[in-house]
């Protein structure tokens, strides 16, 4: 069976894109450096290519890894796809406050809020935060 492997952002800033979602997840920030720097610029990158690539790794191998590339110009329109951030619902608090807490903490790193989306989707109950990253690539908190 197939897995998933990697997540890819093209981004204008590919570094600070991937200090935001290592905030994000709470996963430390990866610098291209050591042997892995060694590796890829013998595999022909440069100086100037990693200047402009991030990278997001879960400590524990757990959560999939992440990579920021530079793009050739800023993101228009909606998102074709996009990641759904689950909070967990765990302690005191209702789930709205629980979403707010962690709303507001993303905002503080730089998300900006579209909406609150709370309705029956069928049988499944909807509460989450549409988001947007820095760079303006949509997220669901929820």
């Amino acid at each position: 069976m197939v897995t998933l492997g990697n997540i890819v952002f093209y981004a204008e800033d590919p570094p600070a894109l991937a200090r935001f979602w290592s905030d994000v997840f709470g996963y430390p920030y990866q610098e291209f450096d050591g042997d892995l720097k060694a590796q890829l610029l013998a595999s022909g990158l440069t100086e100037a290519d990693l200047g402009n690539r991030g990278l997001v790794e879960d400590p524990e191998g757990v959560g999939p890894r992440m990579f920021f590339h530079h793009a050739d110009g800023p993101k228009a329109g909606r998102n074709r796809i996009h990641l759904d951030v689950t909070v967990p619902h765990e302690g005191p608090g209702t789930r709205l406050e629980q979403l707010d807490a962690e709303k507001d903490r993303l905002v503080a790193l730089g998300a900006s809020v579209v909406r609150l989306v709370d309705q029956q989707w069928g049988p499944w109950p909807e509460l989450y935060y549409q988001l947007r990253d820095p760079e303006g690539n949509e997220f669901c908190l929820q």
